[in-house]
């Protein structure tokens, strides 16, 4: 076993001699001889670990990245980035050197550097979850799964309960709690110097305080307040002011056509006084301002006229050819277009009250459920009262069973010395046994990490022969041959040349031929632009005299318009749903007498679990003072093992140690 004084200057050498470590210029050899120059001053055993710990963090950098760069992302995310080769270290020596090391050297090593950093990047890497899912494929895909299995992960997984000690004396450390964690050390055991206790008269119990009886509720608290129904006012108010507005605006609205005589002087006098208003002229014929258009526009003008042209002629000859007017037919499809178009209002007018009608029937069953719910609630407390009565019955028994207990154990306390006495001893054989074991291992361990390191130094050896012999690499080029791969594409570098200057001509000629295809084709589409629009102004001015002739035929016919009445369903749905709202309000009047009864219940309630929580605070602290002081750790499982097994509840007992 490997044993150094000072753990944390060693860690600090290889962690700037990593630093230094550059694979690109130098080799691990060279490396590793400037690293043995510089440890001179070590003793053989601190530089031989030095050395291997060094060689081992060069060797299995991938397996090391892995853990350090996901530590990084993770929990390592405001550490410094120059440290990442003291993560690597640890990392190293966790995986590879601490059946070796031992907890207890191990430990040592990670006190003596940062608490914090130590504590957070073990606790990242001995988790157990990480170890068997991403660590454990990531290294299978750099080594075989099997071996990684074995070698390392089994290993750590066997490792980890002991670390996980270390770690939580880290972060009691860090919180400035001293704690003491098992190590692998021979414990001494010493006797224990114990008084016998004397029994403790049960206390009297502490009388319970009377609660004082709290004011009611006041009234206020379930009355409506005196705004909402000055709002229901105003609102009623300008609801009847509106339909007043209403009802005045529907019978005047034509007397504006009708002027009075005197009205009418008085106006015309009012006009005279008044300064003559001068309006401006509106330009009547806007259709003639100039638009400029397009070539889309003209063209998709020209098509929608040319199809207009092309539909009127092949009206004309169908009537011709004797085809009937389908003007009737479109009057009939005018009517039965707008008879659908009632009844569709008249389904979407019943939809509505429909659902209004469903919604006064929700609201309704939801206060039915609302009465229901209390009925419930009224029994449960009933139930809840008896129940704490029960509670409280069982509760003076359990007092009475925990007596007998506690004087049982104090019976069984005497024996328990000899058998302590026993399992030290037990215990001793078998940690001397494990020591042995070890320090076999151990030995075996470090005769093939030998064996290792020559046949490695044998290996660059040869590696560094290989690469000290001389390489031409000084080539002629020809740029009249080919390259000679068998091809029957090959060509040389001056054909290629050729061929492309050729290449190169024939893409201009085709240029210069495209050019003068296009602009002949620019000439050709600016000439169709404009005969279009030649005929686009000429149907304009034909569609103009129709539109015109159109609109004074509408001015002689008057139109009629009907009233729609109103069906029958929407009648008595609107029926429906007046009798719903009527029976709604009533039961919402009856709902808002009951608050009061359920308040007084609840307040009863409340005063029952304070008094019956109490009782169960008392009993606790009586059960605390009996066990205080003369109570074993072993005895005291039993105990609870009894108490959960017969009243089916956990036991919480205190634990004093005299030491």
């Amino acid at each position: 076993m490997v044993k150094m004084v000072s753990h944390g200057k060693h860690i600090a050498i290889m962690v700037q001699q990593l630093n230094k470590f550059n694979p690109e210029n130098q080799s691990v050899e060279d490396f590793l001889n400037e690293s043995a120059q510089m440890l001179q001053t070590l003793n053989v055993t601190e530089e031989k670990f030095v050395l291997d710990t060094l060689a081992g963090c060069i060797e299995y950098k991938s397996l090391l990245d892995v853990v350090v760069n996901a530590f990084f992302v993770r929990d390592g995310r405001y550490c410094l980035t120059s440290e990442r080769n003291l993560y690597a270290v640890i990392c190293y020596l966790a995986t590879f050197q601490l059946e070796e090391l031992g907890l207890q050297h191990f430990s040592r090593i990670v006190k003596s550097l940062d608490t914090a950093k130590m504590q957070k990047f073990l606790r990242f890497f001995f988790n157990a979850l990480y170890l068997n899912t991403w660590i454990k494929d990531e290294w299978s895909r750099i080594y075989d799964s099997p071996y990684v299995k074995e070698n390392w992960i089994d290993p750590l997984l066997r490792w980890q309960p002991k670390v996980q000690q270390l770690i939580e004396q880290l972060t009691d450390k860090l919180s400035n709690r001293t704690t003491t964690v098992k190590t692998s050390t021979v414990t001494q055991p010493k006797e224990f110097n114990l008084t016998v206790p004397k029994p403790r008269a049960i206390p009297i119990p502490v009388p319970i305080p009377v609660m004082e009886k709290r004011p009611p509720v006041p009234p206020s608290t379930y009355k409506p307040p005196k705004e909402k129904k000055q709002l229901e006012e105003i609102k009623t108010k300008n609801h009847q002011k509106a339909e007043d507005l209403l009802m005045k605006a529907n019978a005047n609205q034509f007397r504006c056509a009708t002027v009075k005589s005197e009205k009418g002087e008085n106006t015309h006098d009012s006009m005279k006084s008044k300064p003559a208003f001068q309006a401006q002229k509106i330009q009547s014929k806007i259709d003639n301002i100039p638009i400029k258009l397009n070539a889309a526009a003209i063209l998709r003008e020209g098509a929608l006229y040319q199809r207009k042209m092309e539909q009127e002629l092949k009206r004309i000859e169908n009537l011709v050819q004797g085809a009937g007017d389908p003007s009737e037919f479109l009057e009939w499809q005018k009517q039965m277009r707008g008879r659908d178009l009632e009844e569709q209002l008249a389904e979407i007018e019943c939809r509505r009250l429909q659902g209004k009608l469903s919604h006064e029937e929700a609201v309704l069953a939801h206060q039915n459920v609302i009465q229901e719910n209390k009925k419930k609630a009224d029994l449960m407390r009933e139930e809840k009262a008896e129940l704490m009565h029960q509670y409280a019955e069982k509760c003076l028994q359990e007092q009475k069973e925990m007596r007998e207990l506690v004087e049982q154990v104090v019976e069984g306390h005497k024996n328990a010395k000899q058998a302590k006495i026993k399992l030290q001893k037990y215990k001793q054989q078998i940690v001397q046994e494990v020591c042995e074991e070890n320090r076999e291992l151990l030995r075996q361990a470090l005769e093939e990490e030998e064996e290792k390191l020559r046949k490695r130094y044998e290996l660059i050896q040869q590696i560094r022969a290989i690469e000290s012999l001389p390489i031409l690499r000084q080539k002629y080029v020809d740029l009249t041959e080919t390259g000679g791969h068998g091809l029957i594409c090959e060509m040389s570098i001056v054909e290629l040349r050729e061929r492309l200057a050729l290449l190169r001509e024939a893409q201009k000629a085709a240029e210069e031929e495209k050019r003068d295809q296009i602009i002949h084709e620019k000439q050709a589409k600016e000439q169709l632009l404009l005969d279009k629009l030649d005929q686009i102004s000429v149907f304009r001015e034909e569609l103009g005299r129709a539109a015109a002739l159109k609109q004074e035929e509408k001015k002689r016919k008057s139109q009629s318009g009907e009233r729609p009445v109103k069906d029958e369903r929407v009648l008595n749905l609107q029926k429906k749903i007046a009798e719903k709202t009527m029976e709604r309000k009533k039961q919402a009047g009856l709902l808002k007498i009951t608050p009061q009864k359920s308040s007084i219940v609840s307040r009863k309630d409340s005063w029952q679990w304070n008094h019956w929580k109490e009782l169960e605070e008392s009993r606790e602290r009586q059960f605390k003072i009996l066990q205080h002081g003369f109570m074993a750790r072993e005895t005291a499982k039993k105990m609870a093992a009894c108490e959960a097994a017969r009243t089916g509840a956990t036991v919480c007992i205190l634990r004093s140690e005299v030491k």
